[in-house]
């Protein structure tokens, strides 16, 4: 190429030679051979003092040039870990490409379904206000400026609109969420909104997450079979002893000692065949468990070692106690761990080789010569390695049954031990293997290579040479590893199909794995028929399927995310009312938008509650597009706890979360919506009444600070104290879950209860004002005194009277509030002084207030007005007993 040296001290009449070391050459493509070249340059005068050099070099490779496809495995993902070497990439997706944004939605803002049912009552009750005040002054016969007296009127009636509801249910709500976040039953639990704590006690569908959510994300080995002979975890010790007896046997023979292999051969001759070939198939079975997978250990640095991260790595070189392991998926790390725990140990890999350990500390290396990934598709992975130390090159394959039974070689054991390890919950592999030649394997790398270089059907091409390689393999063994639950999800999620909750489990993984956590979770019981929806892609296939489905009753359904978009494309009603008569739904290869689409189709068409609940930014439309959304602390990190309405730290405390906060929730601000609202209705009854005897005349009862402390001073501690109140112990709630199904039904708030409340409030009122004017005649100026202690009393009677279990600060409230009443008759008196247009009308006497004769009078006006009620209660407790009254008793 071509240089130029920048120096002071060339003279331009010698002939320098000079000497270019290149340290660091990088590539730019867009520049065709241009290179960026950090170098050194000698000349033979030492003196030479050079300040820079520049160059352009063309490239003269000996190596023929190196041509490789893009695929998978030139490609980092986000959260990916470089295990080992350096990587110089360029970001193709980030902002509001990357995968997480595009699959999250704009959240919604959530009212609960309790603040609806109360807005409708309230919109009923200001048609009543109307409606009354048209009627006073239709009675009153529209004389003089009658449009000036509805106006009146309404005002005066304006107590039947709950104006201080909003405020009592505001207070209530954060109550709840105290409540909740303080229950030491369910630490670490977060409230994160104060909108609808009610909802919790309304639920009747639970769409859940799987992975980090029903399971904890860790997986153990459990089973390997080998055909004729099964190991547990009972019995992992006698595969290391026959792994440890074959690796010395391996290594006395290798090592050439003629003495000291001979008694090694003594005993295996003396014993029987079969304990031989054993022992040599687990040998095989262990060796390629330990090497047909992704997974690359990696070495932490002790902590308190600084300055001497260069020697780090080489000293903790197969030091166990740091030793970590990467993988893309938990199974394998699994796997890796159990090889290692028998004796097998992976040591060190990178991109062309690895090194396993033995039990006797011996290095085996082989090198890696082709990885086939796993995909969704194929359904399996596998390697091709070269021992260092005889030359034998090995196909080693594993996957899920279904894949590898058309590969391996006829057997009778395969089918029927996978469905036994399916019953139990775990997650099965198949591993075969096959010998090569090196003829054949230069063959299939030739085939290879030029199938990954192909422009079009890359993918099919591909695999077509891959497939060649997979006939007649030799079946090894299967494996059971489980993905443990978290803890007691199994009684939990029983729990809450006793309550009447359905569940549907939502997943991103594979069907098989999905099916198999559903019966280990029971969220599918054994002896329960399950439907898999087989794959469709077309609106027949969807129609023929639709209708194997309609003709099975009472089966759980398994459907994947392809067949359920084609479903939901051509039959989403059908679809839908199918599946929501289901007692378990399981969606598989589900995406974050397909979760959320799931959430507001049942939404749409049932018209229920949803909850969901899941771990991961994945769940994270699906938890916001749910009616209630409970996110769960995991280590997929926070993002689905923040997005979430409540943060819990366990599946497990969903149940207490449901069964006794939610209903309690429900319950409290049922009825305390209910008696804010009987509070106004009585105390405007009175009103009507007061101006029906004084002809319809347009003038308030009570004035201005009595009206303002009715709703606060004198009722407002006792009403609110209703937030306590609960009708069976949240023990009970446990046992009994089945009292949750009559909160979906919602019957503690409709408008059969508020017409009932309406009744009650309607006689009452009108018992009080009549009774007032009726007993207290010779008294006449006594009314405003007299039927404001009457209405006193019988509300705090009726609070008494509606509580189901008595809280020492509901006794508290109840005195406090009847204290500040008889304060303010003694030194607020001149207030209960009724209208001064009336000039006959004079102030309470206090004297009078004091006297027997007032005091029997108010008895005997609240008695009348509250003890029908009661005895209206025990009757219907006695003969019609609510669910819980049955279990307090």
């Amino acid at each position: 190429g071509s240089c130029f040296i920048r120096t002071d001290q060339l003279d331009g009449e010698t002939d320098w030679k000079l000497k270019v070391a290149v340290s660091c050459t990088q590539r730019l493509p867009a520049l065709g051979d241009l290179f960026s070249i950090n170098a050194y340059v000698y000349a033979q005068k030492p003196q030479l003092d050079i300040h820079s050099f520049e160059g352009t070099f063309t490239r003269e490779d000996s190596d023929p040039a190196v041509h490789e496809s893009l695929s998978i495995e030139n490609t980092l993902w986000a959260s990916t870990v470089v295990a080992s070497g350096t990587v110089i990439g360029v970001v193709i997706y980030t902002g509001k490409e990357t995968r997480s944004v595009m699959n999250t939605s704009n959240p919604k803002n959530k009212v609960g379904l309790l603040d609806l049912e109360l807005n409708q009552l309230t919109k009923a009750l200001f048609l009543a206000l109307v409606a009354l005040s048209v009627v006073m002054v239709t009675l009153q016969g529209f004389v003089g400026p009658w449009y000036r007296n509805l106006f009146r009127f309404l005002l005066l009636f304006s107590y039947i609109i709950p104006i201080s509801l909003r405020v009592n249910l505001d207070m209530g709500k954060a109550a709840y969420g105290w409540m909740i976040m303080k229950d030491d039953n369910i630490p670490g639990t977060v409230v994160r909104t104060s909108t609808i704590p009610e909802e919790l006690g309304r639920l009747v569908y639970l769409l859940t997450d799987k992975t980090g959510t029903l399971t904890q994300n860790e997986m153990i080995f459990k089973r390997l079979h080998l055909g004729t002979v099964s190991y547990g975890t009972d019995t992992m010790d006698e595969i290391q002893s026959h792994i440890i007896n074959s690796y010395s046997q391996v290594h006395t023979q290798n090592s050439g000692y003629s003495t000291s292999s001979t008694p090694s051969r003594k005993p295996q001759s003396s014993a029987p065949k079969v304990r031989k070939s054993v022992s040599s198939r687990i040998h095989e079975a262990v060796k390629a468990i330990a090497l047909c997978h992704n997974v690359t250990p990696v070495y932490e640095s002790r902590a308190g070692v600084s300055g001497e991260t260069e020697y780090a790595e080489v000293d903790q070189d197969f030091s166990d106690e740091n030793r970590t392991y990467q993988a893309s998926s938990p199974d394998e790390v699994a796997l890796v761990q159990w090889t290692e725990s028998v004796g097998l140990t992976l040591v060190n890999r990178d991109l062309t080789s690895m090194q396993l350990k033995t039990p006797g500390g011996h290095i085996l290396t082989y090198y890696i010569l082709q990885i086939f990934p796993f995909t969704s598709e194929s359904k399996r992975m596998g390697i091709i390695v070269r021992d260092e130390s005889s030359g034998d090159i090995t196909f080693y394959m594993k996957g899920a049954d279904v894949a590898m039974s058309t590969i391996v070689q006829y057997n009778d054991w395969l089918e029927e031990e996978c469905g036994n390890m399916a019953r139990e919950g775990l997650r099965t592999l198949v591993v075969a293997k096959k010998s090569l030649t090196e003829e054949q394997y230069q063959d299939f790398e030739s085939r290879y290579n030029q199938a990954k270089l192909s422009i079009h059907d890359r993918n099919l091409k591909v695999a077509a040479v891959v497939e060649s390689l997979e006939r007649e393999m030799e079946l090894l063994c299967l494996t059971g590893v489980e993905d443990q639950l978290q803890t007691d999800v199994r009684p939990t999620l029983e729990m809450l199909r006793n309550a009447g909750i359905k569940i549907w489990m939502l997943t991103g993984d594979k069907l098989e794995t999905a099916t198999c956590i559903a019966k280990s979770s029971h969220l599918v019981s054994r002896t329960q028929d399950i439907h898999i929806f087989r794959p469709v892609a077309t609106r027949g296939e969807a129609h023929l399927e639709l209708n194997a489905f309609r003709r099975k009753h009472d089966c759980a359904l398994v459907i994947s995310g392809d067949s359920l978009e084609v479903c939901l494309k051509y039959y989403e009603h059908e679809f839908v009312e199918l599946a929501c008569q289901c007692p378990a739904v399981v969606c598989c290869r589900c995406s974050p938008t397909q979760k959320a689409h799931i959430v507001k189709l049942l939404q749409h068409h049932t018209g229920k509650r949803t909850c969901a609940i899941g771990d991961g930014g994945n769940d994270v439309s699906m938890i916001q597009a749910a009616d209630c959304g409970i996110g769960i602390e995991g280590k997929e990190g926070k993002q689905a706890s923040l997005a979430a309405d409540f943060s819990i730290t366990q599946f497990k405390h969903i149940g207490r979360l449901l069964m006794v906060h939610g209903r309690n929730s429900y319950k409290r601000s049922a009825a305390l919506g209910q008696f804010v609202m009987h509070r106004g209705l009585i105390i405007s009854t009175m009103q009507a009444v007061f101006s029906s005897v004084f002809y319809f005349a347009s003038v308030p009862l009570y004035q201005g600070f009595l009206m303002v402390g009715y709703a606060t001073i004198y009722t407002m501690f006792p009403v609110f104290s209703l937030v306590l109140d609960q009708d069976v112990k949240p023990e009970m709630a446990l046992l009994y879950p089945e009292l949750y199904k009559d909160l979906t039904k919602g019957r503690s708030l409709s408008f059969k209860t508020f017409l009932i409340w309406v009744l009650i409030s309607i006689y009452q009122g009108g018992i009080l004002m009549y009774g007032a004017l009726l007993l207290f005649e010779s008294e006449f100026v006594h009314v405003v005194a007299i039927s404001f202690t009457a209405l006193i009393l019988t509300e705090l009677l009726m609070v008494a009277l509606t509580i189901r279990t008595w809280h020492w600060l509901m006794v508290v409230a109840e005195f406090l509030s009847l204290g500040c009443y008889v304060a303010s008759l003694a030194f607020l008196n001149e207030y209960f002084a009724p209208i001064t247009y009336f000039p006959f009308f004079f102030s309470a006497d206090v004297a009078f207030i004091t006297t027997m004769t007032f005091l029997w009078k108010v008895s005997a006006i609240t008695v009348v007005s509250c003890l029908p009620l009661y005895i209206l209660k025990y009757l219907k407790r006695k003969f019609s007993p609510p669910s819980y009254s049955k279990l307090t008793s």
